[in-house]
């Protein structure tokens, strides 16, 4: 496995955070824990006091004297990690309303879903919004660390692993038991831990598959509500996102099932049990387990850029499907995702199908463990590296 010798990897939204700092007086940098949020704002913003809102004692002076913590702190400071303190922010809002110039505050945030509520009615139109990720695979290139399909599956995106060349298992073990034990008990009450890690083992046991709340439910022994809880909770801390159906009708869209999917494929193969990256390729999910490497791949390279993520999957009553749909201009880019290194023209029967069905479709791919082929009957031959030109 190639690594790269320095500490900080060069982040793709790096660009998008520079722009909203030099537009709002406050940027909101969002994402999951250790995915580089700290690093990369005390990097691009190496001048601005840094608080770490972790910290207890931090916590303590805000809470015991809020505007006296605010004054020891004065602007440009980054306050890390916020949802620990979400008044904080609006506190901030009579600050930022007086002196009313960009750049003032870099807020990080672990669970967007408290904090956007919050942001929403104390700092609406004063602040901007950048979801960041674990590193992508243009971003693991671009620093020089190159790997195989395997590798990439087992070792993830969490920038530790790569900057610090620490072994995944142990990364993803005690991320799972930090989140488990913490983070879960402080957003819902957990009352049955051990359900909860039998649920999100399950959980990674079904990436890429619709979600059927009332098999998870049985097989935990929680009711159907308690599934949809913790997804919806998984998904405010950025652990797992879902698929919609794409449909012609935007209604429809949203009545349907959708697919799930976790952020990090690494947390997947820990969550599975996987010891090693020679072991992904044995494993019976690997084609599901790629297809999330993918899925994440597109997520990430759309929110690297700023834009809001327009992914979908197709599947009609009949149980025809195409992996992923990229809606562009309203129209819908069809993509199959095969783990396989040996292209099949039989991998792009699908893609062919849809084309024929949808009259606005645009062109279709291919992304495949392979090498690419240019495009073969109308359908681009892609290799797991060639995401970013399907975005363009």
């Amino acid at each position: 496995m190639g690594m790269a010798s320095r500490k900080i990897i060069e982040r793709d939204a790096s660009a998008n955070i520079l722009e909203a700092a030099g537009m709002y007086p406050v940027v909101t940098l969002c994402g999951p824990r250790q995915s580089g949020k700290t690093t990369l704002a005390r990097h691009l913003f190496p001048d601005y006091d840094y608080v770490s809102l972790e910290d207890p004692d931090s916590r303590l002076a805000f809470e015991s004297d809020p505007r006296g913590f605010l004054k020891q702190h004065p602007a440009p400071c980054i306050f890390d990690e916020v949802q620990n303190t979400p008044k904080l922010v609006s506190y901030l809002q009579g600050i930022v309303d007086r002196e009313n110039r960009p750049g003032m505050y870099i807020l990080t945030c672990s669970r967007q879903m408290e904090l956007q509520e919050t942001i929403t009615q104390s700092l609406a139109g004063r602040s901007g919004m950048v979801d960041l990720l674990p590193l992508s695979q243009q971003e693991l290139q671009k620093a020089g660390i190159h790997l195989t399909r395997d590798e990439k599956l087992f070792y993830g995106g969490l920038p530790r692993v790569h900057a610090q060349k620490i072994k995944p298992g142990r990364v993803y073990s005690d991320y799972l038991r930090t989140y488990v034990e913490r983070d879960v008990r402080q957003i819902i009450n957990v009352r049955n831990v051990s359900a909860f890690e039998t649920f999100i083992r399950l959980l990674a046991s079904r990436v890429g598959q619709i979600v059927n709340y009332s098999s998870l439910a049985g097989d935990v022994g929680v009711s159907s509500m308690t599934i949809k809880e913790w997804i919806s909770m998984l998904e405010a801390s950025y652990i797992v996102f879902t698929l919609r159906p794409y449909h012609k009708n935007y209604g429809k869209r949203l009545t349907k099932s959708p697919k799930i999917y976790f952020t990090e494929t690494g947390l997947v193969t820990a969550l599975l049990g996987i010891k090693s990256a020679e072991q992904v390729g044995r494993d019976p999910l690997i084609g599901n387990i790629y297809e999330n490497y993918i899925v994440s791949d597109f997520l990430k390279s759309q929110m690297n850029k700023g834009e809001s993520p327009d992914l979908y999957f197709f599947r009609d009553s009949n149980g025809f499907e195409i992996d992923l749909i990229v809606e562009q201009q309203r129209c819908p880019k069809p993509i199959e995702i095969k783990s396989a290194f040996t292209y099949n023209p039989d991998m792009c029967r699908n893609l062919r199908s849809f084309v024929s069905m949808v009259a606005d479709s645009k062109s279709p791919a291919l992304v495949y463990a392979g090498s690419p082929m240019g495009t073969l009957q109308g359908v681009d031959i892609c290799s797991d590296e060639g995401i970013p030109g399907l975005l363009e």
